[in-house]
């Protein structure tokens, strides 16, 4: 494995492409108590389609990535939850728009837990019976969602803001197309997207290399290289509906605002930038945050963040307030007069350092770091680089950024009381 030291936090990260194909990074941490690994592939909930042999590609259900992660836990033996009950470790895994990752977290019998991991990962087994038991399962977690007012105004918000982009689909999907789904399409998926060269694993805690790499060989099996290529999406600048709004069981209203933004490649500065002007539009010290909480419009559940993926950009905002739609002017007022003004240098790199200390500060933690990694590669970025991006960024860097919000392409989704 490659040794690459970072320079900035002094911690070396042992990086390699197995000659399976997948890319793997260690991060060693001989005085953590515990270890960290995870398993993912570049897929899902946007990757909605399959190849077809003339070349073309067909729509498979929504909510098939979501589907396929609670599958594969099954075998045609022992699954793999009791199998890690043997070994103590704390086993999960989670679905993304993206993403779908497989996990552990163990302070004992580390390596018979990285072996599980491995091998049931590799090894998907279904069954008409099981397929059908599990549509009643994850049918009734849909059910369950769509109860849950803050996934309601979430989604909302998606369903306003694209037209086309199967982003704005739950990432469940909805009881209809989980009944399609059938043991022959989920063999499809899971070969077409659980392809090593698709994904990576990354291990961090009181773990050598030569211990996952050992592992690794003895249990990764070699695949036809493919790597499935970013999916076209017709989707317009502008937002599907300025407005939606539902009423359900809450004490004050939700709301989430979203700024839409054409598609694009994010960087590592990029991603910085946006870690950066987030803070800078509305946190906890910015003019904007205290704007409303003097004017008791917002409460502390107020946050801010960038959303990004294949094919989506959106500045996101959200929180509890009796006035919605007053939250939105003066937000919409605040960007425009950032855009004037300019930014303050004084305040970029207050938010530089409180930014790069708030990252710094996790990684003492393997989860903190191997979800940090595994984040990257994912993304398609160097590990640690967005961390290195934060002392590049300029503030001429983030005026640009800042400058291509559009107030106009933007939707408010709000839950009110009954």
């Amino acid at each position: 494995m490659n040794a690459v030291k970072n320079p900035m936090i002094g911690d070396t990260l042992y990086v390699d492409t197995h000659k399976t194909g997948l890319k793997i990074v260690v991060w060693p941490q001989p005085e953590a108590s515990s270890v960290y690994a995870v398993f993912a592939t570049k897929y899902g909930s946007v990757y909605n389609t399959l190849p077809t042999p003339d070349g073309g590609t067909e729509e498979v259900p929504e909510g098939i990535a979501h589907y396929l992660e609670h599958k594969l836990f099954e075998s045609e033996g022992e699954d793999a939850f009791v199998r890690y009950a043997a070994t103590g470790a704390n086993a999960n895994a989670y679905t993304s728009f993206d993403r779908t990752a497989y996990l552990f977290h163990a302070t004992e019998n580390v390596l018979p837990s990285l072996e599980i991991l491995l091998d049931f990962v590799q090894d998907p087994y279904f069954t008409e019976e099981t397929v059908q038991k599990e549509q009643g399962i994850i049918g009734q977690e849909i059910r369950m969602g769509e109860d849950q007012p803050g996934r309601r105004v979430f989604f909302n918000l998606l369903e306003a803001v694209y037209h086309n982009h199967p982003v704005r689909v739950d990432i469940a999907g909805t009881v209809d197309t989980i009944a399609r789904i059938t043991p022959e399409l989920l063999y499809r998926c899971y070969h077409r997207y659980y392809n090593l060269h698709n994904m990576v694993l990354v291990v961090a805690g009181n773990i050598t290399p030569d211990e996952v790499m050992t592992t690794a060989d003895r249990l990764l099996k070699p695949c036809e290289e493919f790597i499935p290529a970013d999916f076209p999406v017709d989707e317009p600048d502008t937002v599907k509906q300025e407005y939606v709004e539902v009423s359900m069981p809450v004490a004050s209203p939700l709301f989430y605002l979203g700024f839409k933004e054409p598609a694009k490649v994010q960087t590592a500065l990029s991603m910085a930038g946006s870690r950066l002007l987030t803070q800078l539009m509305a946190g906890r010290t910015s003019r904007l945050y205290n704007r409303l909480m003097d004017e008791g419009l917002i409460n502390d559940q107020f946050e801010a963040e960038y959303m990004f993926g294949p094919g989506h950009n959106m500045w996101l905002f959200g929180g509890e307030s009796s006035d919605p739609k007053r939250v939105k002017a003066i937000l919409c007022e605040e960007i425009a007069r950032l855009q004037a003004e300019g930014l303050d240098a004084e305040e970029v790199e207050a938010c530089r350092r409180g930014a790069y200390g708030r990252l710094v500060a996790g990684l003492d933690d393997p989860t903190e770091c191997g979800e940090l990694i595994q984040a990257n590669l994912i993304d398609g970025i160097e590990p640690l680089a967005e961390l290195e991006a934060l002392a590049k960024v300029t503030i001429e860097d983030l005026q640009a950024q800042l400058s291509a919000i559009n107030v106009q392409a933007c939707a408010l989704s709000v839950v009110n009381p009954v």
